[in-house]
């Protein structure tokens, strides 16, 4: 699946279309086996290319690896401030809840792209996430905003950010033990939802 839209205002070409698939499948490879598993020449067959037609793509696995990871926070991004935008007025917990709810649904069912950058993030070379930097900087601010409103104006920065950290570090978990066959995506959002509302 890929998420990726070319941009409008120019003629799409075969090299816009071969490097949209090869993002595509990678997200998909690296979700599956991981960063240090996948191969480029895994890659190549999946694509029906060579693996030396890759790099006329992109530079290095590396580059590659980076933008597919990219993407996934810029997905999940604009998921998240498109639905809280929907709903500007709603009560703390209830924009919580909704950021919870998208988060869960893109990671779980709608993108490889996101996928991917939640399992392989620990496993990635440092120079890969000081790439990614600014990019999870910016989703983090969505959530220390929703937090902060939640716990309110006197509440400390370190509460705000180990509050972050704790319902990030529960939803991106799910990647490693949900079943769709067995667990509900929405049901664990409504357990979180009674913790957030108790807490109160």
């Amino acid at each position: 699946m890929s998420e990726l839209q070319p941009p409008p205002t120019r003629k799409i070409g075969k090299a816009d279309v071969a490097r949209a698939e090869i993002l595509s499948a990678a997200a998909g490879l690296m979700r599956r086996v991981g960063y240090a598993e996948m191969s480029l020449r895994d890659l190549a067959a999946e694509v029906n290319m060579k693996a030396g037609s890759l790099y006329y793509h992109f530079q290095s696995k590396d580059d590659l690896v980076t933008e597919v990871m990219r993407i996934g926070v810029e997905v999940v991004e604009a998921a998240v401030r498109e639905a809280l935008a929907r709903h500007p007025d709603l009560p703390p917990t209830d924009r919580i809840m909704i950021a919870v709810r998208v988060h869960l649904d893109t990671m779980l069912k709608k993108s490889d792209f996101v996928s991917s950058h939640i399992r392989c993030y620990p496993f990635v070379p440092t120079p890969i996430r000081n790439r990614l930097r600014e990019v999870r900087r910016s989703y983090d601010r969505i959530w220390i905003d929703l937090l902060g409103e939640y716990l309110g104006p006197d509440a400390a920065y370190d509460d705000v950010r180990y509050l972050r950290h704790l319902l990030i570090g529960a939803l991106n978990g799910a990647l490693e033990w949900f079943n769709p066959n067995r667990d509900s995506a929405m049901a664990f959002a409504g357990h979180i939802e009674a913790l957030l509302r108790n807490a109160r």
